[in-house]
């Protein structure tokens, strides 16, 4: 690679959970380079955070951002939400709660492993899904979709070394 070439985000998509959590665990024990903002342990915090928002609930946010998120939700909610499925990715530079993003450096091995039990424990959850602030009401099977292509959106952006 020269000087002047960039390394490319993946073209990548996960069709489990489990592959989520290899992927993960591949990039920490290979190394990445970065190619957007986030490291590995901000990325799979991320991950892991809004993973169990659908189980537990999901945080209050300010008034302003509520708005916000009441008028997607009942009006390009559902629309937006079948086309992240369909084309089975995300828009990037989209804002996120920001309780949700650890500060760089944190430590890796601690959050792939916090994404390997929270990834375990939504698939094994039963009980119902709390309805997204920006989507509505979903299935378990339209929540897993979802955090797919999360997932697959925010790795794309750490490409392993070997």
């Amino acid at each position: 690679m020269t000087a002047t070439a960039k390394t490319a985000r993946r073209d990548l998509t996960f069709d489990d959970l489990d592959a989520v959590v290899r992927d993960a665990e591949h990039l920490h024990a290979a190394g990445y380079e970065r190619v957007g903002v986030w490291d590995l342990a901000q990325v799979c915090g991320h991950l892991a955070d809004w993973m169990r928002f659908p189980v537990e609930g999901f945080p209050k946010v300010p008034s302003p951002i509520r708005a916000m998120m009441w008028v997607m939700r009942h009006t390009i909610g559902k629309a937006k939400f079948r086309k992240i499925i369909d084309q089975r990715a995300m828009a990037t530079g989209i804002p996120t709660i920001p309780q949700t993003v650890a500060l760089p450096g944190s430590d890796a091995a601690a959050a792939v492993a916090k994404l390997k039990e929270t990834a375990e424990r939504f698939e094994a959850y039963a009980g119902g899904i709390h309805p997204s602030p920006f989507f509505g009401a979903m299935t378990k099977d339209d929540a897993t979709r979802l955090q797919l292509v999360h997932c697959a959106h925010h790795l794309s952006f750490l490409v392993p070394k070997s």
